[in-house]
């Protein structure tokens, strides 16, 4: 049995109440639709840069417009593609 201290447990997190009504809906910029559904992006992982020194398949969750399909640029950020 550990006879050491224990460190106290960690105090709960209040939890922050936001109102959605002041929330933005987006649309897509494209056709105007506010419904989307989740995508992804598969990114390839050379060997060569990978951590384990072989190919990786990484999945990107993104979302795209429910009617045409189109990724709106502000999810895109990071894709150079």
């Amino acid at each position: 049995m550990n006879m050491k201290p224990r460190k106290p447990l960690p105090k709960a997190q209040t939890e922050i109440q936001v109102d959605l009504k002041d929330a933005e809906t987006m649309k897509c910029e494209d056709c105007g639709n506010s419904v989307f559904i989740p995508a992804f992006f598969i990114k390839r992982l050379s060997p060569i840069v990978s951590p384990t020194g072989q190919e990786a398949l990484i999945p990107i969750q993104v979302y795209s417009c429910g009617n045409c399909g189109k990724v709106p640029d502000k999810l895109k950020q990071g894709d150079k593609d």
